[in-house]
């Protein structure tokens, strides 16, 4: 079989199997079991870098942030953003060591903290509107407006929470020490929750930015870079659906970019859940030309292979 480069990128969540367990130990296990199925592939001769979501992760930091607010300083999203990339780059890259050293593997997995430049100009710093953190009353919303500048709204009858914006990505700052390690071999965990949004100046230097990018178009942007062969986005579904949650669901094995475009048109793949994975996966095929798929852990060795996930084409 020929040797391919993929991009992989899995969900923060998945990394939580059960909401009412969240510990350090508990999201290793699951790393464990996601990179079980991510070496199968590497095993097989491909060379493999992961991008990875960190939401549920970013908003543990902040809550840890309020709840200590009055005897430590805050954490600013940016710092929030690489943090995350070290605590889950360290447990993916153990859990794919020691998965590599059970089959015998030759290989190494390596965390790159990855910087993700975006425009200052971007529309989403006038206007926030990715919810993060925990859920707040009305009362407690206001205060952090007052006090913290925060922007806030209500979010679905649950509750408030804070809003923050959520740029467009340009390019992956460490993109050229990425590719190396790469083509040296490396298993690369590299972009983790999007990137660390980051703009530049007039000088060249590069400023944090309290923001967020959305870990798959980050992704896409990595994917199309780096020239993969293919680009998998692994989630909480084997394939996607069309009518989701319907008695008349139905899933895709193959589509092309026409039809994608068309099921986004007929609202069929809902926001903030599968529509901006499709959306990434429409770019990488449209830039490349090589296939992009979308499945689950469980079923990324049978992707790779042609035998399940949804396969999206030209």
């Amino acid at each position: 079989m020929e040797s391919k480069l993929i991009v992989i990128a899995i969900g923060g969540n998945s990394l939580i199997e059960d909401p009412k367990k969240v510990t350090v130990d508990a999201q290793y296990h699951a790393a464990e079991k996601t990179a079980h199925h991510i070496a199968s592939i590497i095993e097989k001769g491909h060379r493999v870098v992961i991008a990875h979501g960190n939401g549920p992760q970013v908003g543990y930091i902040l809550l840890r942030s309020e709840y200590a607010r009055k005897i430590l300083h805050s954490v600013p999203l940016d710092s929030c953003v690489a943090d995350t990339q070290g605590a889950i780059g360290y447990q993916l890259q153990k859990a794919l060591d020691n998965e590599f050293a059970k089959r015998g593997i030759d290989k190494k997995a390596v965390t790159v903290v990855t910087q993700v430049e975006v425009s200052p100009t971007d529309p989403s710093f006038g206007k926030p509107t990715k919810p993060i953190g925990s859920f707040m009353t009305a009362e407690d919303a206001e205060e952090h407006r007052k006090n913290f500048g925060w922007s806030v709204m209500e979010d679905a009858g649950r509750g408030w929470r804070r809003v923050v914006p959520s740029p467009k990505p340009i390019s992956i700052v460490e993109l050229d020490t990425i590719r190396f390690l790469a083509e040296s071999g490396a298993t690369v965990i590299a972009a983790g929750g999007g990137g660390i949004p980051v703009v530049r100046n007039a000088d060249g230097s590069l400023d944090g930015k309290e923001a967020v990018i959305d870990k798959d178009l980050a992704a896409a942007i990595l994917a199309k870079a780096l020239g993969a062969d293919m680009f998998i986005i692994s989630t909480a579904v084997e394939k996607v659906a069309l009518d989701y949650g319907k008695p008349t669901q139905r899933n895709i094995d193959e589509m092309t970019i026409a039809d994608a475009e068309k099921y986004i048109g007929e609202k069929q793949f809902a926001p903030g859940s599968m529509l901006p994975k499709v959306q990434a996966i429409i770019d990488y095929v449209q830039s490349t030309g090589n296939i992009g798929m979308i499945t689950d852990p469980e079923h990324l060795g049978e992707a790779v292979d042609g035998k399940g996930g949804t396969r999206i084409v030209r």
